[in-house]
Order: C-alpha cells, then structure tokens, then sequence
C-alpha cells in the first residue's frame, strides 16, 4: 500500500512511523520546503501541489489546525485516510473521522466520538461519551475524563488534564499541565490549575 503524507515536520514523521506499522509499505513526503530531501528514513518527492495528481492514499500530517483544515478542504475529493498506531487501544462504539491520527499508547474509549483531521496524540486519552469537533488535537499525556466536548480547532496540550462533563468551545488552547474543572465558552489560552484565560 502507498501514502502520500503532506508535512514532512517531526509530526509527519511519526505519522509515517505509525503508518508503516499500520501496513503502508511505500510512503512518501510532499512539502514546500525546498531544502527538505527526506523525512525520518522517507523521502520528500515534491511540493504539496503534486498532491492533486495523485491516485492513493493520502494524509495531512500538519500540527497547525488551521493550515490542516484548509490542505484537508483543498484535498477533499482525494483518498484522505485515518492512521491508528497498533499499539492504541480504540474501543469498540469509538468513532474517530477521516483524516485523524491516533498515535502510540493512545486510548479511546466506548461511544467517543472523534472529528475528522483531530490528533490524539501519543499516551493521551479520550475517555467515554467525549465528543471532540474536528482539528481537534489532544497533545502528548493529555486526558479528557468522560462526557467531555471539545470545539473545532482547538489544542489541548502537554499533559492537561479535563473533568468529567465539561465543554470547551471551538478554538482554545488549553496550556501543557492545566486542568479544565469548568466550561469554557469563550475562545483564547487558559493556564494553570484550575485553567483561567491568560
């Protein structure tokens, strides 16, 4: 099977990483960067352009979520897929949407509902009845308890932590370690334990 993958960054390669243990046996970079010849062991072949003349697989392996949103809506009408590294534990009634990589030691759990081009991202966890919009990522470590809701493009970071039964609206960013006890309703960066807007 081949995959093109559009960023070749540090998170593209580990997109390729769990890709090829997924079963991807030729993958391949696209990136505008010019100086960029390979990522990891893969190389770069050209600029994310060639992406509309290609006929297999293909994933948007950019952690900026508006710039992956916008290449996802650029490239809709290819063949976008999803990436679950074997070594996630995705739960049977979980759904996770075209376009979201779930890495290593990731756990989703019974009726969470993932969004399309999200990233949950390496030993993270989406507890039960979460519901998370899409380009949603939840970064390394971070732990959503269940029933929680989580709004289009926002970035839940490093090692934070969300109670049980709260919402956070559309484009946040929940700082490395906060822990979110209340809902937010209001766009912006909240730190700290309990997370206030700084």
């Amino acid at each position: 099977m081949k995959l093109t993958i559009i960023g070749a960054s540090g998170h593209g390669k580990v997109v390729a990483d769990a890709a090829a243990r997924y079963g991807y046996d030729e993958i391949e970079f696209l990136d505008d960067d010019e100086t960029l010849s390979e990522c990891g062991k893969w190389r770069v072949t050209g600029k994310t352009g060639k992406a509309a003349e290609i006929d297999n697989d293909l994933f948007v392996a950019i952690g900026n979520a508006e710039i992956r949103k916008r290449m996802m809506e650029r490239y809709a009408d290819k063949k976008l897929v999803t990436i679950i590294h074997p070594d996630a534990v995705v739960a049977e009634g979980a759904s996770i949407g075209v376009g979201t990589v779930v890495m290593a030691g990731a756990v989703i759990n019974p009726d969470a509902k993932i969004g399309k081009g999200c990233i949950i991202n390496t030993s993270s966890s989406v507890d039960h009845d979460c519901l998370l919009e899409d380009y949603v990522h939840v970064a390394v470590g971070a732990h959503l308890s269940g029933t929680v809701r989580v709004g289009e493009l926002t970035w839940i970071g490093a090692g934070a932590t969300v109670s049980n039964n709260v919402n956070i609206c559309a484009a946040c960013v929940i700082g490395a370690g906060a822990v979110v006890v209340r809902n937010i309703t209001e766009s912006g960066t909240y730190i700290g334990v309990p997370a206030r807007k700084h």
